[in-house]
């Protein structure tokens, strides 16, 4: 893995060698900008003392969690329902894969498996379920058949849709000038 996203160095380098970062790094990737949710893995890191394991979130006290989420500045706008949110990916990885969020896509044999995995997520939806694919397939080498087909309009090679799809300065302009048109087009259609 290798990340290069527009955040701290230290925040690419613990994604680039926890599973559980990525994680939740996509889980908190709504509602805040990309930086924030990508970074907020490594500053939950740092307040802990160390990267935390799946295991040791989904058992955490949950009135502890959102503590560490809250303060300031906290790692998301809303702390009590993603610290939530958090733990609740962590407890299906611990149910449905022994603590090891990497054996949610390592073990899918196929595009369509990792996406079903993946919808099935607490708080993922179709759309964040294919940003995940994405990002797993082009910048993660996770690359189970058919995965750019289960990532939908986020597998593209020349997509600039997502996270999935930021390598550079230059990559970055284009998702954020994708996202701009997608909200204008939005915007455009509920005033119609």
């Amino acid at each position: 893995m290798t990340f290069t996203l527009p955040i701290p160095a230290e925040a690419n380098a613990l994604l680039d060698r926890d599973p559980l970062a990525v994680l939740i790094g996509i889980t908190l990737d709504q509602q805040v900008t990309m930086e924030k949710a990508f970074t907020s893995p490594w500053v939950l890191a740092e307040r802990l003392g160390h990267a935390p394991t799946a295991t040791e979130i989904a058992g955490f006290d949950p009135e502890a969690l959102l503590a560490i989420f809250s303060t300031p500045p906290a790692l998301h706008r809303f702390p009590k329902a993603m610290a939530s949110r958090v733990q609740e990916v962590c407890r299906v990885l611990v149910d449905e894969y022994d603590g090891d969020p990497a054996a949610l896509w390592t073990t899918a044999a196929t595009g369509a498996e990792l996406y079903r995995r993946i919808l099935a997520l607490p708080g993922f939806g179709k759309q964040k379920a294919q940003i995940f694919v994405a990002l797993l397939g082009k910048i993660c080498d996770v690359r189970p058949d058919g995965w750019r087909e289960a990532a939908g309009g986020y597998g593209g090679e020349d997509a600039y849709k997502s996270v999935a799809d930021i390598t550079d300065d230059e990559s970055l302009v284009k998702v954020r000038a994708y996202k701009k048109q997608v909200k204008a087009e939005a915007k455009a259609a509920k005033e119609a």
